[in-house]
């Protein structure tokens, strides 16, 4: 048995591997405070004069402590349903046009099994491709739950045109990665807004590997969202960049400038561990999921966050996959996964 274990071990490697490095278009980029993100915030550190860094980490705190200000934002008032595609404005203005246009594909409910206004915004994975995850939301959608797959930052046709990764929604310039998450989390919470307009009353939220994340710290700040699906999920955003395979192109970029031990201060106000608590007052149901081979987000880092779920007394369903961060989406796991996701709204939300 015990040599079985390392054969499937070996062979998950190698397959995680094969997937993960089949994009021959990572582009290690310059590391980069990006100070004049700052300008951008809500929030200003208490010594404007002092270098980045520092300015970076107090922001951090502040951010933390006052993320309700944090992630705050004006609603948008030019939602527009084009076919199947919502489109807004996006709360967040940046630097580039196409970025700041938020689009958002529509899966309504199939009548003949529609009970009541229920509806789940869908967030993928990073670079992920317009076409991935319909048919996730079309599966949702036959079984009564409308489904509104949103674009993130810099992805689809958000991309600004010098790209063809999303690489400014998580790169070596520190506080443009930290925007680009706000952004994705206010851009969320304005899906909701448009999902309320149109009579949708039960509401949920299913994130994958950094729409995992986005959609912790988005459900932490919104109560709205009653049920929430994370496949993938870590503790700190930090350590998932440092170790992970699919973000070493990143690393290589920023290790010679900087060490884990002084990243993580200046990414603490992306990392879900830090809305634990304030997640778990608000009395959701959640399902969580990580895969025992996944290298992308190390399973330690996983088993930490649902840890510390559990103590904080939230309603949880815990799911583990035997397979890793790229061949979840792969056959036959993806449809074990599918058959969860949907099972679990159908039951709670």
């Amino acid at each position: 048995m015990e040599l079985v274990k390392q054969w499937y071990a070996r062979r998950m490697d190698e397959w995680e591997y094969h997937l993960a490095t089949r994009s021959t278009d990572r582009v290690v980029r310059p590391f980069d405070w990006g100070g004049e993100w700052m300008e951008r915030w809500p929030i200003r550190p208490s010594c404007p004069g002092s270098d980045v860094e520092s300015r970076l980490r107090e922001l951090n705190q502040l951010a933390i402590e006052r993320s309700s200000e944090f992630f705050d934002y004006e609603p948008p008032g030019d939602f527009r349903l084009e076919g199947d595609m919502v489109r807004f404005t996006s709360a967040v203005e940046t630097p580039y046009a196409e970025n700041n246009i938020v689009e958002a594909r529509y899966f309504p409910a199939k009548r003949r099994w529609k009970r009541g206004n229920k509806a789940v915004v869908v967030l993928p994975h990073w670079n992920s491709s317009p076409g991935q995850h319909a048919g996730l939301c079309r599966a949702i959608a036959e079984f009564g739950i409308s489904a509104l797959r949103i674009s993130l930052p810099y992805h689809d046709k958000r991309m600004p045109r010098e790209l063809t990764r999303a690489d400014y929604a998580v790169s070596a310039n520190v506080a443009r990665t930290i925007d680009a998450t706000r952004q994705s989390v206010i851009d969320v919470r304005s899906c909701y807004d448009w999902l309320q307009s149109r009579g949708y009353e039960d509401l949920g939220l299913v994130g994958t590997s950094l729409g995992s994340c986005y959609g912790f710290l988005t459900s932490a700040h919104d109560e709205r969202i009653r049920v929430n699906v994370f496949n993938h999920c870590s503790t700190h955003f930090a350590d998932v960049v440092w170790k992970g395979l699919s973000t070493k192109h990143i690393r290589e970029g920023i290790q010679d400038q900087i060490d884990l031990d002084r990243l993580r201060p200046v990414w603490d106000c992306l990392s879900p561990v830090h809305y634990v608590e304030r997640f778990s007052r608000m009395k959701k149901r959640s399902f969580f999921l990580y895969a025992t081979y996944d290298t992308t987000f190390p399973p330690d880092l996983s088993k930490d966050v649902v840890e510390r779920i559990a103590k904080s007394g939230a309603s949880h369903k815990l799911v583990v996959m035997p397979c890793g961060h790229y061949t979840l989406g792969e056959s036959p796991f993806k449809f074990a996964l599918g058959y969860q996701i949907i099972s679990f709204l159908k039951r709670n939300l």
